[in-house]
């Protein structure tokens, strides 16, 4: 199937511009001079984490971070709607200290961040940072996906960038999450490379978003809504083995005593919402369509109102689909000022999330995918790692 976006050929490379979500073809010759982002940019041929310069001696002029959204356990994900991009750093295995890697991935997100959050002065020598991503399943081609810069104006200072544990065969090592903004900048022109590679980024080819993020950290994002409001089958299932076999360990865990998953759902919902308030699991004789109540704050510590909202939880297998029954079920226990949130393993029928979408009910639907995403995030990375958290937080003979 031909893609829909711009594709640069192999022998472009060198004088391309880099736009927005436009793929950048590798070489054909099967070795490492196939490798586009080194013919597009000087910054090497191997890893995630590719830049010029020095991060021990002259300072790095240029950042590239790239990502194939294969690893599960390192889940680097772009949420276009915020603008948000999630990337992991290069610590990634046990037997090294947090900054001690061989390409100082680490070093380079510890530095500027700290910049991030200083003055105009120390956020000159912040690099700028190009994301990439794998365009396909096979290959080598690129696809470009804007121009980030560290940090984002809905996080806190001490949530942008964190250092997390991890542990693989018994050894703990620490690695860093690290928060971008994705810049409002449909093109990066090979004159601003230029002028990056010069010295020069804020020379008169530089971005007016790089510019003000530069003085007065302000972030200009790049948000984009999706026009598509519902979400297909294969949209709301994990696509890879390890998200699947994530359902499927969290399905078997609560086989023959579904009532037991509400109140894993309402977990789930907290890990997506941390604003959740007090949420009560109802008597499953007594539910009337609901499985938990609860209340979700917004506004300042000091001063913050809340919304009440109801609950349903359905841990089905893949082919068990969500449908127009129990969401009206649901819309039924609605009332004003209410929300609802939709929790199920495996996925809203079509014509349930049309009509809950069309009649803009004010229902939060989490499927799937998105539980695992979550589940991911959070660093339940694999069946195991999952399973272990359900025997502990939800054990079969807890009612």
């Amino acid at each position: 199937m031909t893609s829909a976006r711009p594709l640069w050929r192999f022998d472009q490379l060198r004088s391309a511009d880099l736009v927005l979500d436009a793929e950048y073809e590798g070489g054909t010759a099967g070795n490492t001079g196939d490798d586009p982002l080194n013919r597009l940019l000087p910054v090497g041929n191997q890893g995630g984490f590719r830049y010029k310069g020095s991060p021990t001696r002259e300072g790095v002029k240029l950042v590239v971070l790239y990502t194939s959204g294969e690893n599960p356990d390192w889940p680097d994900a772009l949420d276009e709607k915020t603008g948000l991009f999630t990337y992991y750093g290069d610590n990634r295995s046990p037997g090294r200290l947090l900054h001690e890697t061989p390409r100082s991935g680490n070093v380079i997100l510890r530095d500027a961040f700290a910049a991030a959050h200083a003055d105009e002065i120390a956020r000159q020598q912040v690099p700028p940072f190009l994301l990439f991503a794998k365009a396909n399943a096979s290959g080598r081609n690129v696809v470009f996906r804007g121009l980030i810069a560290p940090g984002a104006d809905t996080l806190a200072a001490d949530d942008d960038l964190q250092a997390i544990w991890r542990s693989t065969r018994g050894q703990r090592f620490q690695n860093y999450r690290a928060a971008f903004t994705v810049l409002d900048t449909p093109v990066v022109s090979r004159a601003w490379i230029g002028q990056i590679l010069a010295g020069q980024p804020l020379g008169d080819a530089c971005p007016p978003a790089w510019a003000e993020w530069v003085r007065g950290r302000a972030y200009r994002t790049l948000a984009a809504p999706a026009t598509k409001v519902v979400r297909s089958r294969a949209e709301q299932l994990p696509t890879d083995a390890v998200g699947q076999q994530i359902l499927s360990t969290i399905h078997q865990h609560f086989a023959d005593r579904w009532s037991d998953f509400e109140a894993c759902a309402v977990e789930l919902w907290r890990m997506m919402a941390p604003n959740t308030g007090v949420t009560a699991v109802t008597r499953a004789s007594r539910d009337f369509g609901r499985d938990a109540i609860g209340i979700y704050q917004l506004g300042p510590a000091a001063d913050r109102i809340t919304l009440d909202f109801v609950l349903e939880a359905k841990c089905y297998g893949p082919d068990n689909s969500v449908g127009v029954k129990e969401t009206s079920r649901l819309i039924s226990r609605i009332r004003h000022r209410m929300f609802g949130v939709l929790v199920t393993t495996s996925y809203v029928h079509d014509q349930a999330y049309s009509e809950v979408r069309e009649d803009q009910h004010p229902i939060v639907i989490i499927c799937g995918r998105d539980i695992v995403d979550v589940l991911q995030q959070k660093g339940y990375t694999t069946p195991a790692a999952v399973a272990a958290w359900l025997n502990s937080a939800f054990p079969p003979n807890a009612r």
